[in-house]
């Protein structure tokens, strides 16, 4: 039962962060919620492996992203139609929240799939140079060079530039 209540504590905990990490990569919110089950559900099966690796965020991780390629492998990933539409807060504090985020979900779409993975990781899911480097599979030389060309990029964007006072927290 230890094992049970490891992974449950640890899911309980991560789910949040890896939902939105998945949207982060480009998936819609549902398919995120289905690309995290599916990932952790790969993890459960070898728990052992991942309570014992030396960073257990890295590891999970390198699951998502290789169950979000395996995923894209298998079908057209291309622009999608919305068939809702994103106006869950009221106000002006929640319509400027709703208008960062757009945003920046449209500034991470104009990305490469390396860059924006790479962006990803490192500033939402936290994870530092090595544990990138760990999750992609890529050495971390290669990590800084894809974050330096993915911050120049999204610099230049005209989605975060149109943002008030350059918010984009």
């Amino acid at each position: 039962m230890e094992r049970d209540e490891d992974f449950t504590g640890y899911m309980s905990a991560r789910w949040p962060a890896l939902v939105r990490s998945a949207v982060l990569l480009g998936c819609t919110p549902h398919e995120a919620e289905d690309l995290v089950q599916t990932a952790l559900a790969r993890c459960y099966v070898s728990w052992s492996k991942v309570a014992s690796a030396d960073d257990r965020d890295a590891y999970v991780y390198r699951v998502l992203v290789n169950c979000r390629t395996d995923g894209r492998r298998r079908r057209w990933s291309r622009e999608r139609p919305q068939d809702t539409v994103r106006e869950q807060a009221q106000g002006t504090d929640g319509e400027a929240r709703v208008d960062v985020a757009d945003a920046v979900e449209r500034a991470l779409g104009g990305l490469t799939k390396p860059l924006r993975e790479v962006v990803v990781l490192r500033f939402y899911a936290h994870l530092g140079e090595a544990q990138t480097a760990t999750v992609l599979g890529i050495p971390r030389g290669t990590v800084k060079s894809r974050l330096s060309r993915a911050l120049a990029q999204l610099s230049a964007n005209e989605h975060l530039a149109d943002l008030p006072d350059g918010n984009t927290s």
